[in-house]
């Protein structure tokens, strides 16, 4: 499965990108401590949603935000490829 959404995907199609989101989220279950890295990531979105709310300035946190989704997605990367080899 290839993970590249891109913003003209996500704007163009949502629907079809969460569900592309949903298929890589199913290897949460697999990691050792999901937790760690969900909730910094699920707090950041309160935030970004929250900062976003009547207002038209940059969001501060964007970058925390952005590596911690990173990091949510190459731990995935790695359960994924993990589960590939153990097939093989």
């Amino acid at each position: 499965m290839s993970w590249l959404i891109g913003r003209a995907a996500a704007m163009s199609d949502p629907e079809s990108a969460r569900r592309k989101a949903l298929e890589k989220l199913r290897g949460i279950a697999e990691m050792d401590d999901p937790e760690s890295l969900v909730v910094p990531i699920l707090i950041d979105a309160i935030l970004l949603v929250e900062s976003y709310r009547g207002a038209r300035h940059q969001i501060t946190f964007l970058d925390d935000l952005t590596g911690s989704v990173d990091t949510l997605l190459r731990e995935l990367t790695i359960v994924e490829k993990s589960r590939l080899w153990a097939a093989e």
